[in-house]
């Protein structure tokens, strides 16, 4: 996956917003004014910061060593940090984006999820 397709992909759900509190290199991609993923978009390799069931993240930080390791400077509980340079399945990266995405709306006001169409 490469940085515009990262970036596509975070702002293809609803609501989505990419904003820059942290510097012009650092990309934070927020739903209802919350972080789902956070990347520097022009790193080597591509990495993203996405949020994740803390179960699912252990899970994940073994079956994919290395690629999957906990979120560089996040609650390493709830955060993994996934490099997206065509080692993990695309699927899977869609996959794993669109988990944080969700897990972020979960955490919002009902009326706001239902705007969201993510009861």
């Amino acid at each position: 996956m490469r940085p515009g397709e990262l970036r596509a992909l975070c702002l293809s759900f609803g609501a989505a917003v990419e904003e820059f509190p942290f510097g012009p290199e650092t990309s934070v991609f927020k739903v209802g004014g919350k972080m789902f993923a956070l990347s520097a978009l022009d790193g080597r390799p591509l990495t993203v910061n996405l949020k994740c069931d803390p179960e699912d993240a252990v899970r994940l930080r073994v079956e994919h060593a290395g690629l999957v390791v906990p979120g560089w400077h996040m609650n390493k509980r709830h955060w993994n940090t996934v490099t997206v340079d065509g080692a993990l399945p695309g699927r899977l990266v869609r996959e794993l984006v669109e988990d944080s995405y969700d897990a972020v709306v979960a955490g919002l006001p009902r009326a706001q999820r239902l705007r969201l169409d993510r009861p």
